[in-house]
């Protein structure tokens, strides 16, 4: 089963179609530079009207680990995405203050960053080639990865299935490419997730067939 993660996400409307849809994870982005960028206030009232059985993610890019622990302890987050600078001691220490999971986001410019992704202590990674702007990386870097990982940059409605197909990932990410005019767009959320849904269900129909 390929997870679904919808991203920055900053209106009650777009809950209202999360909850609909039940993807496993909702991401609520906190920095300051990115359009998509909630309070705590607003991430606590949107976390309100979620669905508990999604997960909620806050996106983070080198904020202090105490700040990160804050919103994980407080539980208007339940697992931390780290996308800026954050090495292996900052983890570890975010870890000494939480038990909650990290994400550890990398930035795939070219083969070789591939080895620090599969080296990261985080529970997760997330391969992306830019910062949530709709960017996509080479799919065929990443054929022989050998470490689970969510998929993203660049993810639409329209190439998902044949990313799926092709790399089998852990889980897939989109923010931009579910919007129109850079606001969320319902029908871009809903086709998204049965994309990833029917190409899981194709999947296992033609496993069974052999």
């Amino acid at each position: 089963m390929t997870r679904i993660k919808l991203c920055g996400i900053t209106r009650a409307e777009d809950i209202t179609v999360i909850n609909r849809l039940r993807p496993e994870y909702a991401g609520f982005v906190f920095f300051r530079k990115s359009r998509r960028c909630v309070s705590r206030e607003q991430a606590e009232k949107l976390r309100g009207l979620l669905d508990p059985a999604v997960k909620t993610v806050g996106v983070f890019v080198n904020e202090p680990a105490e700040n990160v622990a804050g919103l994980l302890d407080a539980g208007v987050i339940g697992l931390a995405q780290l996308h800026g600078d954050e090495d292996e001691d900052y983890i570890s220490r975010l870890r000494t203050m939480t038990e909650a999971p990290v994400i550890k986001a990398f930035r795939i410019g070219q083969r070789e960053d591939l080895e620090a992704a599969r080296a990261s202590s985080a529970d997760h990674i997330l391969l992306d080639a830019g910062m949530g702007d709709g960017i996509p990386l080479p799919w065929e870097w990443l054929t022989n990865l050998d470490r689970p990982y969510f998929l993203a940059g660049g993810l639409s409605p329209d190439n998902v299935e044949k990313a799926i197909g092709m790399l089998h990932p852990w889980g897939v990410d989109v923010s931009s490419g579910i919007e129109t005019d850079g606001v969320k767009d319902a029908e871009k959320m809903r086709r998204f997730a049965e994309k990833v849904r029917s190409t899981d269900r194709d999947r296992q129909l033609q496993e069974e067939d052999r």
